[in-house]
């Protein structure tokens, strides 16, 4: 039996509640950031609204920290979410072919890469409705969180904000060690990525 529309919204919205509670967390430290270059509490919930991505974020804080031309930010930013393009394509294999234009932009708003995964992993045609519920607590979660971490990052002390500064790299850190511990080619690529960094640097 094929699911409503309806259904396939709740079922998203269900999925996507654990991923808007960790967002809301993660993106605190993006929210530190942006306050540590100077950015006030609504620039950076605009900001987390827009771009729903925390390395394309921290990424572009970093490039308006050196106070870089508009096409710099631009560029650094499309580079760093260069993988969202990969998993939209990936996704449109997924959507029935005679499904709108405006249900293919509105699910490119927020592909991120949880979103995409609970999204990928449902069986069958993806029905946009359960990409829209799911979106419903992660959206708003990253920009709330973004706020949050501005106004906390003005509160707290210099040393508190030193440490939530880094929070970020904590999480990128427990994404990468997790697949490197099972398998010895993703640790060669992990370490041959951290040499290749440091290298550029």
């Amino acid at each position: 039996m094929k699911e409503s529309n309806s259904q396939a919204f709740r079922r998203g919205f269900r999925d996507g509640i654990p991923i808007g509670l960790g967002y809301l967390a993660v993106s605190f430290s993006i929210g530190i950031a942006a306050r540590n270059i100077g950015l006030n509490a609504f620039q950076g919930f605009l900001m987390s609204l827009l771009n729903n991505a925390s390395a394309g974020e921290y990424a572009g804080l970093t490039v308006i920290a050196a106070n870089s031309p508009y096409i710099e930010v631009a560029i650094v930013t499309l580079i760093t979410n260069a993988r969202y393009l990969l998993m939209s394509c990936a996704m449109s294999q997924r959507l029935s072919p005679d499904l709108s234009l405006g249900h293919r932009l509105l699910m490119s708003y927020d592909i991120t890469d949880e979103l995409f995964g609970i999204a990928i992993s449902r069986p069958g045609t993806l029905n946009p409705y359960y990409t829209y519920g799911a979106m419903v607590t992660p959206l708003p979660g990253w920009a709330f969180g973004t706020m949050l971490g501005v106004i906390a990052g003005n509160i707290m002390s210099p040393r508190m904000v030193s440490a939530f500064s880094v929070a970020l790299f904590g999480m990128f850190i427990a994404i990468i060690i997790p697949p490197s511990k099972q398998n010895k080619v993703v640790a060669g690529l992990v370490a041959l990525a951290f040499i290749s960094s440091f290298a550029a640097t």
